[in-house]
Order: C-alpha cells, then structure tokens, then sequence
C-alpha cells in the first residue's frame, strides 16, 4: 500500500504492548520498514482510537478531524478501496 500510494498518504505503524527488539524484528521480518513506525509500549494509542487488537487501521482525514478505526483484516482490496475514497475526498 505505502509503495502505491505513499505520495498521496501518509502511513504510520503503530506498535504497541510488546518490547522495542520484538517491534524491530517484527518490521525487519515483513519488510514493513519503508514507513515510520511509532512505538506505544503502553497502549496510549490504541486505547486513544479504540484499538483492542491486531490487525487495525486508523484512518485519518487530512485534517485531522475525521477518524475511521477498523479492527480486524481488510485485505488488499479492502485497503486499496478505503485508501481511494479518502484521496477522492
């Protein structure tokens, strides 16, 4: 998704609950490195959106103002298809 549309939106990883070396072999093993990534050793910001577990998706108007939160897996045309209608809007 960040290589096909990385110039329209910003992605962020969001790791939480778990130590800061299994986070980093977890990006290093799916190759997610191409993207920041922020570490939530605590939980602040799953607990902030809603997030009770993994896979998750924030998404994030430009604004900042909009947020749409989806637990569990969307698949590739699931992402593909949230990521189009944000950028139409």
């Amino acid at each position: 998704m960040q290589k096909e549309f990385g110039d329209d939106v910003t992605f962020v990883g969001v790791a939480s609950r778990d130590e800061e070396a299994a986070i980093s072999q977890f990006v290093d093993t799916y190759n997610v490195g191409g993207f920041e990534h922020a570490l939530d050793i605590d939980g602040i910001v799953w607990e902030r959106y809603g997030v009770v577990s993994q896979p998750a998706f924030a998404f994030i108007d430009g604004d900042g103002g909009e947020v749409d939160v989806r637990v569990g897996v969307m698949g590739v045309d699931g992402l593909t298809s949230r990521i189009e209608e944000l950028i139409a809007n």
